[in-house]
This record gives C-alpha cells, structure tokens and sequence, in this order.
C-alpha cells in the first residue's frame, strides 16, 4: 500500500471487517430465532438493518473520498473499488436478511414450525458464518487463496435442487397449506441469493489482490 494513503485505507478495512460482522451477527440472530422459536428475535433483526445500512453509506462516502483525493494506483485503487462493490453486496445480503426476519417473526408458531424445520434454513445459515469467517480471515490477511472454495463451491445450487424436490413433496403431503410451502421455498431462494452475493465478495478479494475478475455468475 502506498505510505500516505495507510491510515485511511486501514480505516476503510475496519469498517468492510464491521460490516462483515454486522451480517454475521444478523445471521446468528437468524439462527437463534429459528432454535429457540422466538419471534421477538426476529424482530430485533429487522431493527438491526440499518445499521448495515449506515454502514454502507459510510464505505461509499470514504471511498469517494479516498478516489476523489488522493488518486490511488495499482493494488490501492483495486481495493478502494472493491471495498465498495463488497459493501453494497453486504447491504443486499442484509435486505435477504431482513426478509427472512419478517417471515419468522409473522409466522413461527407451531402450526408451520414443522414445515419450516424440513427446509433446513439453520444449515444455509451456518454455512454462511463459516464463509464469512473465511472471508474476514483472508480480507484481514491479503490472502486471497482462503476464499478460492468459496467460488468454486456448488453447495447452495445442490441445496436449491434439494428445496425444489422438498416443496413439491410437501405440496402433496400438505395441500391445505400450498401458500407456506411456496413463501418458504421463495425464502430458499432467498438464501440462494446470499450465497451468490458472498461468492461476488469472494471474487472482488482475488481481484483486488491478484488482479483477475472472475464471473462465477457466468459458470453457472
């Protein structure tokens, strides 16, 4: 890193690393809202939004800064635009979040607990953690090579095949409650849609370090 821009883009660092730990703690909220069959939980969740939301306001404003000052070069400048790319996937996983909070805190209660339990949210939720430990682990180390699994892995589209066979199983076996199948498959989609954004964040990692853009959207 460039000596005179150190100080503001290890600032711009910790604030990407808070982000991470704003969608992580959102996650584990997720997660001990299913465990316990708390609703209340659920509903803290969607009051912790907009701290993300803030989040993402402050990364925009100090990059724009840092763009607009000190014209940074080479791994500097790939970072300063990576980190805003990253922050606004960071943001968009936040809003699944928040959909999936709302969800919860309207409908868990015994009468869907059983059919939410088959879709298996808690295992999306804990692969998430996992990942963003690893994504934390190589931003905080410049190690772009812990996050290379990540983009390569296909466990969320064998995850997605499994929720399209499991609803359509349930429609069969529950006709009286078609609605709630089909908002808890959409809600798996959902967490498609997360895994896709923290394989993006994944990608701006190796591009920032290494200088390659890599499209896993394209793969798939």
């Amino acid at each position: 890193m460039n000596s005179t821009l150190d100080p503001e883009l290890q600032a711009l660092r910790d604030n990407l690393l808070e982000m991470v730990d704003l969608i992580e703690e959102q996650l584990e909220r997720s997660k001990k809202s299913l465990v316990k069959v708390d609703r209340d939980i659920a509903k803290s969740i969607l009051e912790g939004e907009k701290r993300v939301n803030d989040m993402e306001l402050i990364i925009g404003k100090d990059c724009e800064n840092i763009l607009a000052l000190h014209h940074p070069v080479a791994t500097d400048l790939r970072f300063v635009i990576a980190t805003m790319k990253m922050s606004y996937d960071l943001e968009r996983t936040g809003d699944n979040i928040k959909i999936f909070a709302k969800f919860l805190h309207a409908n868990l209660h015994k009468n869907n607990l059983s059919l939410i339990e088959r879709f298996k949210f808690d295992s999306f939720i804990d692969l998430f953690i996992e990942w963003l430990h690893e994504v934390k682990k190589s931003i905080k180390s410049d190690n772009p090579d812990l996050v290379k699994k990540i983009i390569k892995s296909s466990q969320i589209m064998e995850k997605r095949k499994s929720a399209t066979k499991l609803a359509a199983e349930l429609i069969k076996e529950n006709p009286d409650k078609v609605k709630v199948i089909l908002r808890l498959y959409a809600l798996v989609q959902r967490m498609a849609r997360i895994g896709s954004m923290i394989t993006n964040i994944c990608e701006e990692i190796v591009f920032y370090r290494e200088a390659k853009v890599l499209k896993h959207h394209a793969k798939k």
